[in-house]
């Protein structure tokens, strides 16, 4: 895995009013800052900033020759303060509900500032980190050129709201809280299809149990052994509080201000962030911009679709990195 690198950042005031001192752990892949356009890569919920190489969530988008090609490009991926990725215990955050949302998209940019970064090409984030995207884009509205939100949403649903609200219940009061809160996540993760395809009713006859819940309880084992609880609870919470418009007026007046060209992609299964939320987005969003535009996955897998499908998505994508005029901005994207 790729070193992690640190930045202290200034004492910082969270929306709830809680003053923080936190330090900023970040990898960067492929060209080096300075030299190349940048691309922003936001974790989803359990994940963090390996994003290539072993262990690397996202190997089969970002990479050499591959769709967001690290010969052509900055990778920079932040982690969520908190996320316990740096594994030091001192940066875990006990108070996780003083946190949200748009307090990381402003730690971020805190971040990107000390790096003396005066412009991004792109910012994509799946789930989680896609409306951290979008609450990155509502703060500094002429700041990335394109915003790519996958599998998420501009705010938090009722759905969403109620289903964190459970995994918060869940996480401070099972005996085994990352286990059983993982539990609970998959089934969302996921489509009643989806298991069809995969397990089909069958049944493991060692264990005595269908392969169904084998495969849950492997990834609530997997997940115990490798995530801290402060820090599901955490990530759990800033996935309950987007919403780009707390405070401000309007979804179409504040959108109107972000001047980047926006890729909306959603999944057509999805049961967490449903489709047609996505849709009215892109609706709205149509009678005020001419820059924006909405791809749909296909796919029986839901949620996680965004992390299986990587030939639609690659294929989605792909006119947005291979465009000429990114390759030689130089002086557009860096101060360096």
């Amino acid at each position: 895995m790729k070193a992690l690198q640190y930045i202290t950042l200034p004492t910082y005031t969270t929306e709830s009013g809680k003053t923080i001192n936190t330090q900023l752990s970040y990898q960067t892949f492929g060209r080096s800052l300075g030299d190349a356009p940048i691309v922003l890569v936001n974790h989803a919920l359990t994940a963090n900033s390996n994003v290539l190489g072993e262990n690397g969530w996202w190997n089969d988008l970002i990479g050499d020759n591959k769709c967001i090609d690290t010969q052509v490009y900055t990778v920079l991926a932040f982690n969520v303060p908190g996320n316990g990725f740096d594994e030091k215990p001192e940066n875990l955050i006990d108070d996780y509900k003083s946190l949200t949302a748009r307090d990381v998209a402003k730690l971020f940019l805190l971040g990107i500032s000390q790096l003396k970064i005066k412009k991004i090409f792109a910012v994509i984030g799946g789930s989680t980190g896609g409306g951290i995207a979008w609450e990155m884009a509502a703060i500094k509205s002429d700041f990335i050129a394109h915003l790519i939100p996958i599998a998420t949403d501009w705010k938090s649903t009722d759905w969403v709201i109620a289903n964190c609200h459970i995994q918060d219940s869940i996480l401070n009061n099972s005996v085994k809280p990352l286990y059983d809160a993982r539990l609970h996540a998959m089934t969302l993760y996921r489509t009643p299809e989806s298991f069809t395809e995969k397990f089909n009713r069958t049944l493991e006859q060692t264990q005595k149990q269908f392969v169904v819940e084998s495969w849950l309880n492997y990834h609530g084992n997997a997940l115990t052994k490798r995530f801290q609880l402060a820090a599901y609870k955490l990530m759990n919470h800033i996935l309950k509080t987007v919403d780009i418009t707390q405070g401000r007026a309007g979804f179409v007046k504040v959108a109107s201000g972000i001047s980047s060209a926006i890729h909306i992609v959603t999944i057509n299964s999805d049961l967490f962030f449903k489709t047609e939320e996505n849709w009215k987005t892109y609706t709205d969003l149509r009678r005020i911009k001419e820059n924006v535009s909405l791809h749909e996955i296909k796919s029986i897998h839901g949620h996680d679709a965004f992390l299986i499908e990587f030939d639609q998505l690659s294929e989605m994508l792909k006119p947005i990195f291979q465009k000429k005029d990114a390759l030689n901005e130089k002086e557009t994207y860096h101060i360096k």
